[in-house]
């Protein structure tokens, strides 16, 4: 299989493998494969090695705003029951608050919490025990190292051209190996597009008491129409379906690393067996229960994120920039580089300008051509778009050029 890019009517397109025969996946992921069993590359300013140099993060797509005030001020207030407090091992306030969130007729005993999204990814895969999974590439690593790591057949499905989920593709596999656990993020990262329309259709269709669908909708509160992308009013229909959510993203809560998944409780039951006592500490769930009561600053974020999306990507596409960045749902989204390396841009722009942006050749199936970055603040928005105007009118001075 190769990856390349086409550029067709100004819409760049992922060329990630032949599907015109649905009977059949080539199975040979392109570009970069997860060989080690310890982990996989993410942003943040710890992904280099470079980091004090690191003036603006442009690898890490969290909320522009930060924490809320709100929830600052309750970490505050209790910040000394560190001292003298255990948390609640259970994380019951909080898993109360999670419920009355996201309505539903949902209670505590469909809600798992962990040390964020990733802790229950890896538990996840653990409790389910499956033979199979199923990954749709290219997407977030930790789906990959899970499977792995559990001894899991991995079987990978490439997005179409434009982005999209094969589902036809998925469906097939799912039937040839029906012990699976099937790993979709949506909106999918590094993408940055909502697949909702397809995710229901294939929820829909595969074999309910065999096969798992574990969906990822971490990025899913910095879309205005939650309820209709996302499939948490679903959840009661599908005892195969679990979702997973970040509050280290949406609410700016990276450093305290919170998540949650939401399932029947059977799968929760089981989930519980692999989760240790106090992964969450308890100013995370002081500070989660305080972000869940403050959506007027998701809100902002969101007013922000969508102005300033729009910014960058007229920006990044006019004709004299040399970069041609992917239409995106959500705080991020892919840049094509024209002729140019990815490893070296970002080394360029960390070392030159002080901003660090992700490097995606690690992610499977992409090559050096792409860079994603998040949506910031205006003001850290316009330095970005400057530092690299600034490198595509230099690229001989950089000595970037591809040979």
């Amino acid at each position: 299989m190769i990856i390349d890019i086409d550029i067709i009517d100004s819409e760049v397109l992922l060329n990630l493998g032949d599907s015109n025969n649905g009977n059949r996946v080539n199975n040979l992921h392109a570009s970069k494969k997860l060989t080690s069993l310890d982990s996989c590359s993410h942003g943040g300013i710890y992904s280099t090695k470079n980091y004090l140099k690191v003036k603006i993060d442009f690898s890490s797509n969290v909320n522009p705003l930060g924490i809320s005030r709100q929830v600052l001020k309750e970490i505050r207030k209790n910040i000394k029951q560190i001292s003298h407090i255990y948390p609640d091992s259970n994380c019951n306030l909080l898993k109360k608050n999670i419920a009355d969130y996201t309505e539903h007729g949902i209670d505590k005993d469909w809600i798992s919490v962990g040390n964020g999204a990733t802790e229950l990814i890896h538990n996840f895969a653990k409790a389910v025990s499956l033979k199979n999974s199923i990954i749709i590439y290219p997407t977030f690593c930790e789906y990959e190292l899970a499977s792995k790591r559990c001894g899991m057949k991995i079987d990978y499905i490439p997005l179409s051209k434009k982005l999209e989920i094969q589902a036809n593709l998925v469906l097939e596999k799912s039937k040839i190996n029906p012990n699976s656990l099937i790993f979709i993020c949506n909106p999918n990262n590094p993408t940055g597009q909502v697949n909702t329309d397809i995710i229901e259709k294939i929820i829909s269709c595969i074999d309910s008491s065999k096969t798992i669908l574990l969906l990822d909708e971490s990025f899913i509160e910095f879309l205005n129409d939650i309820e209709r992308k996302s499939l948490i009013s679903k959840i009661k229909e599908y005892k195969n379906l679990a979702i997973l959510r970040s509050m280290t993203k949406s609410y700016g809560l990276a450093g305290l690393r919170l998540g949650y998944l939401i399932a029947h409780p059977h799968l929760i039951q089981k989930l519980k067996s692999f989760q240790i006592p106090w992964s969450v500490n308890g100013i995370a769930q002081i500070a989660g229960i305080a972000a869940l009561k403050d959506q007027v600053h998701i809100s902002r974020a969101k007013k922000i994120i969508q102005k300033e999306r729009n910014y960058m990507y007229k920006t990044l596409n006019k004709e004299e920039s040399n970069t041609h960045a992917l239409r995106s749902d959500v705080n991020f989204f892919l840049i094509k580089l024209k002729n140019i390396d990815s490893i070296a841009y970002q080394k360029i722009l960390l070392n030159i300008h002080g901003i660090l942006v992700r490097d995606c050749s690690s992610f499977t199936g992409m090559s050096t051509d792409f860079i994603r970055v998040a949506v910031r603040t205006h003001r850290d928005n316009v330095t970005l778009l400057k530092a690299i105007y600034d490198i595509n009118n230099n690229l001989y001075k950089y000595k970037l050029l591809k040979n």
